[in-house]
């Protein structure tokens, strides 16, 4: 019985072991398998990751549809384009008048602004409609989401996420309404844009034929003669309503053109502020001096302390080349302003007919330019413009009659009365005989281009006298002696800023008769054509532009010394640092001038190579000596072994250095005779500068006695007596040295410095006074005792 228990608790204790050996390896099969099993049920932190995606794409939409900022500002310029194109139409479509030139150039130039608008506004809602195109494609991602849609289709899962898809569901509505909106709005602009494209360039079609086709018109009949009688019914013309109709629409436009062209007339406003800022500077400077009265030698008629009225007009001149095709309205605004700033000058200092006669051709301007805007019939119109013409003749004759015959120097202003009677003349018989279009471009260019010819004869003495004032104003800052030479310098001034005026009046003349825009497109189509020689490829542009730079530098480097004063006489020797410095500026200008010559004239790199080894065989043949003074003026320049003012010795010349230019040097000797040296000469000869680091020279002189100087006294009294005269060098003890000679003679050796070696003679001389005076005074005191 014994052994049997035993037998059953050993059999149990061994099934056990057995039981556990057989879980244990069931659990490691079942952690192997589960190891290498990929399980597809998602957990509830898999869902909301999914939610969270959703919840980031809809608060993307209302931030990227909010940072189309721009749509409400394109729509109210698109508004204002609608209008603008409305009165161009308008004003195209009316065929019973005559367009003026100056307004079809100013709306071709209008509807090129509005093109390039149009442009930018499609360009920035493509932008926005790539936008939501990203959107769009984001959303059709979001929706292929099958865990979002295994959530909604189980309803258990939608029950335990119910906040979470609810707050979604808002989310939701409130993206589509701002998406939808969007949408909207960006395909609208983007329709309006499009409709506003066509008719800009269906108009800018127009006014090109009507541009070319303006000479056809101008020389044909396009009304009846002045004397036929009318045919058919006139309609009656509401003068005022037509008046403020049309000065209306004319602002309109003027508003829009300026909105659109706004950089231009900055810069002009900038250029008259300095221009003010430069001329009240000078004299401000000279006030504080206390040096006015040095600008009476050059007898200003122009320019004044306070120059608001010369900067007005300096703007005015200036104002056609900013807005070559600016709105008839502006352009008459900124005549009469300039007819109006003249009529201070013609107040002040002629007499009072001529003013009277000044005031009558401002009224004909006045009646002229607000005829347009009076609705006036055609038929009204065109006899008023007659009166026109007959009065501006008339007051021509008066003044050719008055004042300009007698004078002898007026050669161009009478030139100018005779143009303007010329073509107030043919303006009148083209009118006549029904050529309207000619008439009105006659009779504009006539009245216009007077005014603007007088106010640039004004524009020249004023900027004239603006650079003389900058040039004493420098010359007293620096104390240099306020008389020098100005005439020459005013007739190179005057003659540049007369070819700049020409070139305004010009461009002026050429505007109103329409001929601007042909003649500059003509230009530019013979100076950019390619032409060839061999293989080489040029333009006559690229020519131009190369030489005109050139010209530039040369003429700055020429002229630049004049803002600080420096006229190249005596006085501005002594200021070494600054016509050094000159020196420098004008050697950069040359160099910098021709770098961009270069770079201007399209040349190309393989040109350069080309045209540079030609330069060397030229060199190796027979420029050696221009390349040798070249390469020595910028070692002169550089290396400074002398300066401008310096006092040398080159050879057997002696004189101060006038000038150091890029092939010679200029010696001014003491004789007044300049001495030109090439700059290969100087470095080859021995150089004696008096002046290199010091302006100081020992000056050797002799002296009888009739004692022998060695009283200690007498020694002292007479370095005293030499250290008392001017420009004496008071670092440096004199020397004396007394050496019997025979007899009771004795010779005296004086050594003394001068502290300035220009003023060598003067001080010798004074030195020499002083110590005979000195002599006599002791001899004297010998004979008393």
């Amino acid at each position: 019985m014994k052994s049997l228990f035993c037998l059953i608790f050993f059999c149990s204790i061994a099934g056990q072991v057995l039981f556990a050996q057989d879980s244990s390896r069931r659990q490691r099969r079942y952690m192997d398998s589960a190891i290498f099993t990929e399980s597809n049920v998602l957990t509830r932190s898999d869902y909301l990751l999914a939610l969270e995606r959703s919840f980031q794409y809809f608060n993307k939409v209302p931030m990227v549809t909010g940072s189309f900022v721009s749509l409400d500002g394109i729509r109210g310029r698109l508004t204002a384009d609608d209008s603008v194109l409305s009165i161009i139409k308008g004003r195209l479509a009316n065929s019973e008048r005559n367009m003026n030139m100056r307004n079809l150039q100013m709306y071709s130039a209008l509807l090129e602004h509005l093109h390039e608008n149009e442009e930018r506004y499609e360009g920035r809602l493509n932008e926005y409609d790539a936008a939501m195109d990203s959107l769009r494609k984001d959303f059709a991602q979001l929706r292929k989401d099958s865990t979002l849609r295994g959530m909604f289709r189980d309803s258990l899962l939608r029950a335990s996420f119910r906040p979470q898809i609810q707050d979604l569901r808002a989310k939701r509505q409130l993206a589509d309404s701002v998406f939808k909106m969007a949408t909207a709005d960006v395909n609208n602009l983007k329709a309006h844009v499009t409709t506003n494209l066509i008719a800009a360039e269906e108009l800018q079609h127009k006014v090109d034929r009507l541009l070319a086709t303006t000479g056809s018109r101008a020389f044909s009949k396009e009304r009846r003669y002045i004397w036929e009688p009318r045919t058919g019914n006139s309609r009656a013309r509401r003068v005022g309503s037509e008046f403020r109709k049309s000065l209306k629409q004319e602002n309109h436009i003027a508003q829009y053109y300026f909105a659109n062209t706004r950089n231009q007339r900055t810069m002009l406003l900038v250029f008259g502020l300095a221009f003010f800022a430069w001329i009240w500077y000078n004299f401000r400077s000279l006030r504080k001096l206390g040096k006015l009265d040095t600008l009476r030698i050059f007898e200003f008629r122009y320019i004044s302390a306070l120059p608001i009225l010369v900067s007005v007009l300096f703007m005015l001149n200036l104002a056609p080349l900013f807005d070559l095709n600016a709105p008839a309205l502006y352009l008459e605004t900124i005549g009469f302003f300039l007819m109006t700033s003249l009529s201070v000058y013609f107040w002040k200092y002629q007499k009072r007919v001529f003013f009277f006669l000044w005031s009558l051709y401002i009224l004909i301007f006045l009646f002229y330019s607000f005829s347009r805007y009076l609705g006036l019939p055609y038929s009204i119109l065109r006899f008023w413009n007659l009166g026109i013409n007959g009065a501006s003749i008339i007051l021509a004759i008066t003044v050719w009659r008055q004042f300009i015959r007698h004078v002898s120097r007026a050669r161009l202003l009478k030139i100018a009365l005779g143009g303007f009677m010329a073509l107030h003349l043919l303006a009148a018989i083209s009118n006549v005989f029904g050529r309207v279009t000619l008439s009105n471009l006659l009779s504009s260019t006539a009245i216009y281009s007077f005014a603007q010819l007088i106010g640039l004869a004004i524009f020249v003495p004023l900027v004239s006298e603006a650079f003389l004032l900058q040039i004493q104003a420098s010359r007293i800052r620096k104390q240099y002696p306020v008389s020098f030479e100005s005439e020459p310098i005013r007739v190179g001034i005057t003659r540049v800023v007369t070819i700049l005026a020409a070139l305004i009046w010009v461009v002026v003349f050429t505007t109103n008769m329409n001929l601007y825009s042909g003649l500059s497109d003509g230009i530019m189509s013979f100076l950019t054509t390619v032409r060839n020689i061999g293989s080489f490829s040029f333009t006559i542009r690229g020519v131009l532009l190369f030489l005109g730079i050139i010209w530039l530098a040369n003429f700055l480097q020429k002229y630049i010394a004049y803002f600080w004063g420096d006229t190249g006489d005596e006085a501005s020797f002594d200021n070494k640092g600054q016509r050094s410095r000159l020196l420098i500026t004008r050697l950069i200008l040359l160099t910098g001038g021709f770098l961009l010559a270069v770079a201007a004239s399209g040349l190309p790199v393989d040109k350069i190579t080309v045209i540079l080894g030609a330069l060397g065989v030229g060199i190796g043949l027979g420029l050696q000596s221009i390349v040798n003074n070249f390469v020595s003026g910028i070692i002169l320049i550089f290396d400074r072994p002398l300066r401008i003012g310096d006092l040398v010795e080159i050879g057997d010349k002696k004189g101060r250095v006038k000038e150091i230019g890029v092939r010679s040097s200029t010696l001014l000797t003491a004789d007044g005779a300049e001495v030109i040296i090439p700059n290969g000469d100087l470095l080859s000869n021995n150089i004696i500068n008096w002046t290199l680091s010091n302006n100081h020279i020992r000056i050797d002189q002799v002296f009888e006695l009739e004692h022998d100087g060695e009283d200690p006294e007498f020694r002292e009294a007479l370095k005293a007596r030499v250290l008392s005269v001017p420009n004496m060098l008071k670092s440096k003890e004199p020397q004396v040295l007394i050496d019997p000679v025979g007899g009771h003679k004795y010779e005296l050796r004086l050594y003394s410095w001068c502290a300035d070696v220009n003023k060598l003679e003067s001080t010798q001389t004074a030195l020499r006074r002083a110590i005979k005076e000195f002599l006599q005074d002791e001899q004297d005191q010998k004979k008393r005792a």
